[in-house]
């Protein structure tokens, strides 16, 4: 490979910042205005970097709002994992308190992150996104499966169904008492479901 080809870590972090700018426009444009009415003009505008970049990175708004959700759920994804580690590394053993720390989690991340969360609450979305959705809650559906030592299939989707909707429900509250309160009324509640 040629020396003109390899890329440089400036040119890299370079790309990096680019893709970040970016996502920062999109998420701040399509939370003020949804999916739909949100222009490529307008996030370039706010973005700073072009619509050449921005087709080159994302291929499109549709491949923005895509990459966002990406972004979103595999952060709600981190935390969880993370704090269901962390559980066990401290000794908790039992499944379905691993289950509710992880469910705490990813419900924090939904309020710490409320208004890309909203975004996809709203229910809009390019062409294709509520299948990705349903491959993403087939995905997420498994691990809990798995992490309530496989008790119960149907167990594990109505309390999976549940954490989702009180996801939508904390990215909504009005304050953060408020979304602590659904939190913990969440994990009560689930708590008594799944023993």
């Amino acid at each position: 490979m040629s020396e003109n080809r390899v890329r440089t870590g400036t040119q890299w972090a370079r790309a990096d910042a680019t893709r970040q700018a970016l996502l920062d426009a999109a998420r701040e444009v399509f939370a003020a205005r949804g999916y739909e009415a949100a222009g490529i003009a307008e996030i370039v505008e706010r973005s700073g970097i072009s619509v050449g970049s921005l087709y080159h990175h994302y291929g499109g708004k549709s491949g923005l709002f895509l990459a966002l959700w990406e972004e979103h759920t595999a952060a709600q994804e981190r935390k969880a994992t993370h704090a269901v580690k962390s559980a066990r590394a401290a000794g908790e053993k039992d499944s379905i308190t691993l289950f509710i720390k992880g469910t705490e989690a990813f419900l924090e991340v939904c309020w710490t992150d409320r208004h890309t969360s909203r975004l996809f609450v709203a229910g809009e979305g390019p062409s294709g996104f509520g299948l990705m959705r349903r491959s993403r809650l087939r995905q997420w559906l498994a691990q809990n499966t798995r992490l309530l030592a496989d008790q119960n299939k149907m167990l594990a989707l109505i309390l999976t169904t549940a954490i989702g909707e009180a996801g939508r429900e904390v990215s909504i509250a009005d304050s953060p008492e408020e979304a602590q309160t659904l939190i913990h009324q969440t994990t009560q509640i689930l708590t008594r479901l799944a023993r």
